[in-house]
């Protein structure tokens, strides 16, 4: 959790802005963020981050472009110097707020929030620091989905259940909330519409900014068109990779699943199936060209993980204990695969 010092302070910051640009990760905790804190200061534009595994130089152009006056980064762990030099040159304040372990040098000049530097077993998702900050009743919807779908259950749930009883599910499980509820599936919906074309992305993330209420969300109309189409499109696809996935479950330790497509939905489907089968290590590999990124889920797998891709050119990635994130090149695949399996 957020000090009351540190709150008042992004609070601060955010009031100081007049054109901010939130540069926030391809994902729900990213987006859900991101919504967060632009419906609670009303102003600013939303850029999804999808360079791996660090935020290059080229977003740096786009705080230019926008002509922005602050620059803040929600729930991205890798951030490149060469990012903070062409910022730096802007004359334009940057405040990051992330959970992960720090894994770059951060410049004296930016200011930077992440609770896990002082206790790493509190690791609450961006989502739920953000709506620390915004503390906006009306938007806990948004504030339930950006935490489920990072895995955490929020104290604040319970208020959800009294407020949307129709969305919910009794329990105490992000996962059960995500997977059997109502604002479960509106989660998935955003997950999938985060990752469509640039266009239906700024279409999306105008229409979150207005909305009152996750129903308007639930009914198809012209303004979430896209998003209801991508979900059905992409769900389709998802499920016939699942069974795929399923079929390969055995008694091993290790379930290591392949695909190829311009979809990336391997962190969707890792999630999935770590819930299907808690006891296993998880390994979805997704295979690009001559690039193979990894989505990697099991008990304190980050260790197993970095060991296995030790000595593998271009190999790298890194994010949670449990839950991790890289790429290896294709030739590289099945080395991969054999160091995992020898660590396991």
């Amino acid at each position: 959790m957020l000090t009351k010092k540190q709150i008042t302070e992004i609070r601060e910051h955010l009031e100081k802005a007049q054109n901010p640009i939130f540069l926030f990760d391809n994902d729900n905790d990213g987006l859900c963020s991101f919504l967060l804190l632009r419906r609670f200061i009303g102003k600013g534009k939303g850029v999804a981050i999808k360079s791996f595994p660090d935020m290059n130089a080229e977003y740096a152009k786009k705080v230019e472009e926008l002509n922005s006056d602050y620059v803040f980064i929600l729930d991205k762990p890798v951030v490149s110097s060469s990012f903070f030099e062409e910022v730096k040159k802007l004359n334009v304040p940057i405040v990051w707020i992330d959970h992960h372990d720090v894994q770059v040098e951060i410049p004296d000049f930016v200011k930077y929030y992440n609770p896990t530097l002082k206790n790493k077993s509190k690791n609450q998702p961006v989502t739920y620091l953000c709506y620390q900050i915004a503390n906006r009743k009306s938007d806990l919807w948004l504030a339930v989905i950006g935490c489920i779908s990072d895995r955490y259950f929020p104290d604040f749930y319970k208020d959800f259940e009294k407020l949307y009883p129709d969305l919910s599910i009794k329990t105490k499980e992000p996962f059960d909330v995500f997977y059997k509820s109502q604002i479960g599936n509106v989660a998935k919906m955003f997950n999938f519409a985060i990752k469509d074309t640039t266009t239906n992305v700024v279409k999306m993330i105008k229409f979150l900014i207005s909305v009152k209420n996750p129903y308007e969300v639930i009914e198809e109309n012209s303004k979430n068109r896209e998003m209801h189409s991508r979900f059905e499109q992409i769900q389709k696809k998802y499920h016939k990779l699942i069974e795929k996935a399923k079929a390969l479950a055995d008694d091993n330790k290790l379930l290591f699943f392949q695909y190829g497509g311009d979809m990336s939905i391997s962190a969707d489907l890792s999630n999935e199936l770590t819930y299907l089968y808690p006891d296993k290590i998880i390994v979805v590999v997704r295979v690009v060209g001559v690039k193979a990124s990894i989505s990697m889920r099991g008990n304190k797998i980050k260790k197993i993980f970095l060991e296995s891709i030790f000595g593998l050119e271009d190999a790298r990635g890194g994010g949670h204990e449990n839950a991790i994130g890289g790429q290896v090149r294709v030739d590289d695949l099945e080395k991969f695969r054999e160091n995992l399996e020898k660590r396991i």
